[in-house]
């Protein structure tokens, strides 16, 4: 068999590539075409790349393509357990096993008994990883003992989180592991949970700086996996943060917290050993793999510059958002979790706490137990592990054009935010001036303004709301969490204060011109629009000018909305208006654009319109004041 020559191997390489090109050409050449007829613009006035104008971009500023090809691709990574760990930390993990099935327990529980209970019942059930809460309202330090009784620490890892008591539960943690029946104490990991750090940015109770130095030279001499510290991500998160400023800010105070336990004797690879990772997992799949795998290679290179690169594979524990997390409408969050648990097991995540559905609400949903939920949080994963069989393959997302780019952008970002940070005198000077504050802040204000103008939808919140729920117990405790929903949820609550006192919600009359066909979108529209600020609505079905006052003294609403189409406005929405006002209707809206009314005035001019674009917020808050709520 004939051997082909290194001139004819180029010659057909060279050939492939202009075919690429010829048929990428081509592709363009349709979008422009798709593109111009739909903007009603020329093919040529369109820029020469074209598919550009379909791209997308986040919080962080990173581009996301409408399609991804050979064009993108990458140099692929190393394999699993090789720096610089894009693709996992762990080469040997068990992939009939998958990821660390972790559970929160002690939460709101001070009963060590009931909590020793809840923990071998999940470890029974399958969890496989124990992240304990204690505190002043949490299970308290001297129940520490009791409630691990019987929790075999070299099959499940331990999580502590014990904010302003991280000390003495450590303390606690220790001794307990002095005494295990453990045959090869190198199996047991244990996290103690020092934060002090991201707890300042949070506001959080936590120990100092120099007690978890302390902690990390303890921990750093046991013959047990002890890691002292929390870089908690899901701090920066919660207070609004996009996915790259989580992740530069995490690096940026785990460098504080290396410089701080060298400072202190510890070796670059014993500090290295010191640090486990905690970031949030929302319902953007791709974001939230891009993040652990982003996430892990900016590690890896500052293990790499301190000259330790081998020991650059951070543990990453991932918790679903409690950001994301809505109180309205919460059987929601199950759809979310469950995504966002898909995204960080796909993304190499060490652990993974699904949080309860109804963990935004104060003392969980009406009429369901704390097991039931707790349950539910518990089987999503074990769903994904045990039948979708998502943890037999380690990093399936390597070789995706879109990934692979995705999480190349992010890391970089993340990296530039990091070295941002750096150059403002570090973590703790970006802290103390406001830069790592204000920079979050602005990420929070644009997407509430998305939230607000309903370009992010939020299903149960700002679309597809359900205003025959029960209403929620009035919220006793300032919140630390900057909830995606919570503006909506506001007015809501404020519709629920009203429902209390009137025995009736805020209401309003749509005014639907034409046939059904014809006023059904913008009915629709109007009704989703106005639940979603707790207005119930009254569609009494088609009305002509002569039937209007009938309706409005049949509703007795203030407020009315006149719905139909653009034809039907120009013949009879004036007319329409007129009735509104002579019926008594205090504030007359029009769901869709002011084109028609242009040159209106006096009584015929509606006092707004409702459209895609309008800011909901502002909009339902002033019509929820006129109306009394």
């Amino acid at each position: 068999m004939p051997v082909a020559s290194q001139e004819d191997t180029s010659q057909e390489d060279a050939s492939q590539d202009a075919a690429s090109r010829s048929a990428y050409a081509a592709w363009q050449k349709a979008v422009a075409g798709v593109l111009a007829k739909s903007r009603r613009v020329d093919v040529a006035d369109l820029p020469a790349d074209p598919e550009h104008l379909l791209d997308s971009t986040t919080y962080d500023g990173v581009r996301i393509s409408p399609l991804y090809g050979t064009r993108d691709e990458l140099v692929e990574n190393p394999l699993p357990g090789v720096f610089p760990f894009v693709r996992g930390r762990d080469a040997t993990r068990d992939v009939n096993a998958g990821w660390k099935v972790s559970a929160r327990f002690g939460v709101g529980q001070t009963d060590p008994e009931a909590v020793n209970a809840a923990i071998l019942d999940g470890l029974n059930n399958g969890v496989s990883a124990v992240w304990l809460r204690i505190g002043d309202d949490d299970l308290p330090v001297d129940g520490i003992a009791r409630s691990l009784d019987g929790v075999m620490f070299d099959l499940a890892p331990l999580v502590v989180d014990a904010g302003g008591d991280t000390v003495a539960a450590a303390a606690a943690i220790l001794s307990l592991l002095d005494t295990a029946k453990v045959t090869d104490r190198t199996t047991v990991e244990v996290r103690l949970g020092g934060a002090p750090l991201t707890s300042q940015f949070s506001g959080q109770a936590s120990a100092t700086l120099s007690e978890v130095v302390a902690l990390a030279e303890q921990a750093a001499a046991r013959p047990e996996m002890v890691r002292a510290i929390t870089v908690d991500g899901t701090a920066f998160h919660n207070a609004g943060a996009g996915d790259a400023q989580e992740v530069g800010a995490a690096v940026a105070a785990g460098l504080e917290y290396l410089r701080s336990m060298t400072d202190a004797g510890l070796s670059v690879t014993e500090a290295l050993g010191q640090i486990e990772f905690r970031f949030a997992a929302t319902d953007d799949q791709f974001q939230t793999i891009a993040k652990f795998r982003a996430a892990r290679v900016l590690w890896a290179r500052v293990a790499q510059v301190c000259g330790s690169p081998s020991s650059g594979g951070a543990p990453q524990h991932a918790v679903t958002s409690e950001a994301m997390m809505a109180q309205r409408d919460p059987w929601v969050n199950m759809l979310r979790t469950t995504l966002a648990a898909f995204g960080a097991g796909l993304g190499g995540a060490d652990a993974v706490t699904v949080l309860p559905f109804d963990a935004a609400i104060d003392g969980g949903a009406a009429g369901v137990s704390k097991t039931f939920a707790s349950r539910i949080a518990r089987n999503t994963q074990l769903l994904l592990l045990e039948e979708s069989h998502l943890g037999r393959v380690l990093d399936p997302g390597s070789g995706s054009w879109y990934i692979e780019k995705l999480t190349d952008d992010l890391a970089a970002t993340a990296w530039t935010f990091t070295q941002q940070l750096e150059s403002a005198g570090g973590y703790r000077a970006s802290l103390e001036s406001g830069t790592l504050a204000s920079a979050i802040a602005e990420t929070a204000e644009a997407r509430a303004s998305d939230i607000a103008h309903r370009r992010t939808p939020l299903t149960g919140v700002n679309e597809f709301p359900n205003l025959a729920e029960a209403p929620l117990p009035p919220t006793s405790t300032t919140p630390v969490v900057k909830r995606y929903g919570a503006a909506f949820e506001a007015l809501r609550d404020r519709s629920d204060a009203y429902l209390a006192e009137h025995d009736a919600r805020p209401h309003a009359l749509l005014v639907p011109l034409g046939s059904v066909a014809e006023h059904n979108v913008r009915t629709t529209f109007a009704a989703n629009l106005l639940a979603s600020g707790g207005i119930h609505t009254e569609n009494p079905g088609p009305l002509i000018e002569s039937t209007i006052a009938d309706a409005v003294r049949t509703s007795g609403a203030r407020i009315a909305v006149v719905c139909g189409t653009d034809k039907r406005y120009a013949d009879e929405a004036a007319a329409a208006v007129a009735a509104l006002r002579e019926a008594g209707v205090e504030r007359v809206l029009l769901a869709g654009p002011d084109k028609i009314f242009t040159d209106v005035t006096g009584s015929e001019r509606p006092d707004g319109f409702l459209t895609a674009k309008v800011d909901a917020v502002s909009v339902l808050t002033e019509l929820l004041e006129s109306l009394g709520a």
